[in-house]
């Protein structure tokens, strides 16, 4: 199946802007287009957007991303190295996720005070 840029876009909640832009630094190689010239993307070119969107959404660079997409691109003997890769950015997304989770803590936490507070409040006009 093919899809045209706006509905790629829809699906991935990017502007066509970002589309051509990430064509134009190699992440998305090889779009076809019909013979008037428009973008058609393929359901294996939206299975790469999507790998990109996840590793861009939990903070890969797209310099990082870009390197990823070469060395796919180049083949197997590359799979450790993208393994690798893959296991750094893990590591780097579990550690944001417990600092997020810290914070989430701590504003837990503050809601319960002051929810108490403001029972107290409530009941008693002090």
């Amino acid at each position: 199946m093919n899809y045209s840029i706006r509905e790629v876009c829809k699906r991935f909640d990017l502007t066509a802007h970002t589309l051509r832009y990430y064509e134009k630094i190699g992440l998305l190689t090889g779009i076809e287009r019909t013979s008037g010239g428009i973008r058609s993307y393929s359901d294996e070119d939206l299975e790469i957007l999507g790998l990109i969107c996840c590793l861009k959404n939990t903070g890969m660079p797209l310099s990082e991303i870009a390197r990823f997409i070469k060395l796919t691109q180049e083949g197997n003997h590359t799979l450790k190295e993208r393994c690798d890769m893959l296991v750094a950015h893990q590591t780097h997304v579990i550690e944001r996720m417990e600092e997020m989770q810290k914070h989430l803590d701590k504003i837990n936490c503050k809601i319960g005070y002051f929810s108490g507070m403001l029972k107290s409040y409530e009941e008693t006009g002090a």
